[in-house]
């Protein structure tokens, strides 16, 4: 179930499995395999709700039984993770969605000012996808979704919608004023940044403890 706030571009997940996974991946003591596993479900049923009202085409096909005239995926779907930790994001996407193209943009948080480093991007010169879904497991300081919704922009996406499993209210606001037509679709919104910029309660780096580099 996806629970609209009161801006209606932000769309928080309300399930009982969500709570479960996301227990799983905020415990510290989960180790990398577990936490991987739980943050792959949660990107299921995020991209579930986030792709509930992609636009579709008849298509008749014959069944075993007889004709029938049913719907195909009419937009071309780009998922677009943000380097690193938004790769563990993408198989659980490909899975329910085959087709979509998969496109890179690599982006690190320096460390001494918080902001957003941009050194890596694969977006083809020809035309763009209709829809892009970025995958980003966190939605900190909105730094980096605002730098990818900017290079998709350039390259001539017209929707973009934006795949964290939890945000801060700081990157939300920031995502928002800046791109006021991109939707947000999250399992948690949580309390705050903390002076180090990471999201409390969070559950820490997602790229440390997705690849085990803690």
């Amino acid at each position: 179930m996806m629970a609209s706030m009161p801006d209606s571009h932000i769309h928080v997940l309300d399930h009982a499995l969500v709570a479960h996974h996301l227990t799983v991946v905020r415990d510290r003591t989960t180790p990398s395999p577990l936490f991987r596993a739980s943050l792959a479900q949660l990107a299921t049923m995020i991209s579930v709700s986030a792709t509930a009202d992609l636009a579709l085409r008849d298509l008749k096909i014959e069944t075993p039984i007889r004709s029938f005239v049913g719907k195909r995926l009419r937009q071309r779907i780009g998922l677009v993770p943000i380097l690193r930790a938004g790769v563990g994001m993408v198989e659980a996407v490909l899975k329910l969605i085959p087709t979509a193209e998969v496109w890179h943009l690599g982006l690190y948080r320096d460390e001494s000012t918080a902001e957003p480093v941009h050194y890596y991007s694969k977006l083809p010169p020809r035309q763009a996808v209709d829809v892009a879904l970025i995958l980003d497991p966190m939605l900190a300081t909105g730094g980096s979704a605002c730098m990818a919704c900017q290079s998709l922009t350039d390259w001539g996406v017209t929707e973009i919608r934006l795949l964290s499993v939890i945000a801060a209210p700081e990157g939300i606001q920031k995502v928002t004023s800046e791109f006021s037509g991109v939707r947000i679709f999250t399992c948690a919104v949580d309390e705050r940044l903390n002076d180090e910029k990471f999201i409390v309660p969070g559950l820490g780096d997602a790229g440390d403890r997705l690849f085990n580099t803690v």
